[in-house]
């Protein structure tokens, strides 16, 4: 079962960690978990005059013609939990901040920028040539499937730049973290959460917590 991190919970004072089934942003699209596929809901629990809150599989609350026998979890044991796994991701502080600094070295190391320039100079060429062919009415086809084969590239290489950027950030908002963090965390920091966590996941015997940044922590139940 799959808890997606969001920035906001629209008008809701859950536990921002785990999203809502309505009302998200763009991550609702990660959300699912392993049993049947659908979505965890969170819920006013009245059991016996006890009111809690939990969160359940959606097929449990509606017909959606699927069967799930996942469990019911209470939302102070999803706090607990990623509480435990930052503190334990903490016990390891001096380790991944080595592996972090490398990560964070091979990020820029891969950053090309002069694999755009050239294909713009390219491309500028090409647009000369089309012209002049189109001009003189003589055939440009092979001109033009050139420039549109470039442009692609172009596309792509930009795409893995934005990815790397956005990992190298991921990557250095953890290393401070850990570089100022000096004592292990007392009680669920939502702020915290919203910053370093992307999902946790929920199985029958464990919870796992994935980092921002890429690191995994296991949280045994």
């Amino acid at each position: 079962m799959r808890f997606s991190a969001v920035y906001r919970v629209g008008g809701s004072k859950s536990l921002p960690l785990f999203i809502l089934e309505t009302g998200v942003g763009a991550r609702a699209k990660n959300r699912s978990f392993k049993r049947c596929g659908e979505v965890y809901r969170r819920v006013h629990w009245n059991n016996r005059g006890k009111k809690s809150i939990v969160w359940r599989c959606v097929s449990k609350l509606e017909n959606t013609g699927l069967s799930c026998h996942s469990r019911t979890v209470p939302e102070e044991m999803l706090c607990q939990a990623t509480v435990d796994g930052i503190n334990r991701l903490l016990g390891q502080k001096d380790g991944l901040l080595t592996t972090l600094k490398e990560n964070i070295k091979t990020v820029i190391i891969e950053t090309n920028n002069s694999a755009i320039e050239e294909i713009d100079k390219q491309l500028e060429e090409l647009q000369k040539d089309l012209l002049r062919l189109a001009n003189s009415k003589e055939d440009y086809n092979d001109i033009a499937d050139e420039i549109y084969r470039l442009r692609e590239e172009r596309h792509r290489i930009l795409a893995e730049e934005a990815g790397r950027k956005g990992s190298k950030q991921r990557l250095e908002e953890m290393e401070q973290f850990l570089n100022e963090q000096s004592c292990e965390l007392e009680e669920y920091d939502e702020q915290l959460v919203k910053k370093l966590i992307e999902k946790v996941t929920v199985y029958d015997d464990r919870i796992d917590i994935e980092f921002r940044s890429g690191i995994s922590i296991n949280v045994e139940m």
